[in-house]
């Protein structure tokens, strides 16, 4: 859980640095930013330090959430990793001036109250490996993820942000299944190609989903992509669970933890900034 925490602080984190960098990536395009998603878009955000800097915590972030998804259940993993809205909140608060009301930082300790209660009712990860069909349904997943951004990046404004967002938070969600999947650096594993293109398709949705449209709405999006049905997978497949007689406890905090992020969600939402700094 240490882990997985500290996978949500340097996701959180990132989420700030490559909001801004991803405006500021667009402002220096060719295009609106509203022909669909554009791949260029990365490379003129690879440009930008912050997007680099942000890379950087997403990979240490990816290093700690691996450790974390081979100790304890995916469903106590991804609760954390919704918990990286209630990082970007703070980091906006401290970093970025943005005010939080009374009711927001109620909304931080509502996250952090759900994340205690998984933390006492989580048992450890399952070792089942579920269907054998199921890397191959999650490299088509991972497929269908790319192919369904292509066309939401053509839908209008708030309807792009969700479906851009909630198809990266499936396909971090196809990474964090993945990993379950993979026990070596098996070529012939379909796991790996998912988690490859998953992984892929997640960040590509997402740098669109924040250049433009509702960071806010994005967010939100994204937290249900990654959250439910890798949790739901891992319960059903692969034998994850928790300790004997508090499995109420554990879908209560998941639901406390997510509600509260859900509720964070607007401080995706990339501050007006100086980009030329």
């Amino acid at each position: 859980m240490i882990c997985a925490l500290g996978s949500a602080v340097c996701y959180g984190t990132a989420t700030v640095l490559q909001a801004v960098a991803a405006r500021a990536a667009s402002d220096s395009g060719s295009g609106s930013g509203d022909a669909g998603v554009d791949p260029a878009l990365l490379l003129r955000a690879m440009r930008q330090w912050r997007y680099v800097a942000g890379l950087g915590l997403d990979g240490l972030g990816f290093v700690l959430q691996i450790v974390a998804l081979r100790a304890v259940p995916i469903y106590a993993v991804g609760a954390a990793l919704a918990a990286s809205l209630a990082v970007t909140a703070v980091v906006a608060a401290r970093v970025l001036a943005v005010r939080l009301s009374g009711t927001e930082w109620a909304a931080v300790g509502v996250v952090c109250a759900g994340l205690a209660m998984l933390g006492l009712a989580s048992g450890k990860e399952g070792h089942e490996d579920g269907p054998a069909a199921l890397p191959w349904a999650l490299l088509a997943v991972a497929a269908a993820i790319l192919l369904a951004g292509a066309v939401a990046g053509r839908l209008p404004g708030r309807a792009r942000a969700l479906v851009l967002g909630l198809g990266a938070g499936c396909g971090f969600g196809v990474v964090e299944v993945a990993v379950r999947l993979i026990d070596s650096f098996d070529l012939a594993n379909p796991a790996l190609y998912a988690l490859l293109l998953g992984g892929g398709a997640a960040f590509l949705l997402l740098t669109s989903a924040l250049q433009r449209g509702s960071v806010t709405t994005a967010t939100a999006g994204m937290v249900l992509g990654e959250t439910i049905g890798p949790a739901l997978v891992g319960v059903g497949w692969l034998g994850d669970h928790t300790r004997s007689g508090l499995g109420w406890l554990a879908v209560s905090g998941f639901v406390v933890a997510v509600a509260g992020a859900l509720a964070l969600a607007r401080f995706g939402e990339a501050p007006q900034v100086d980009t030329a700094k």
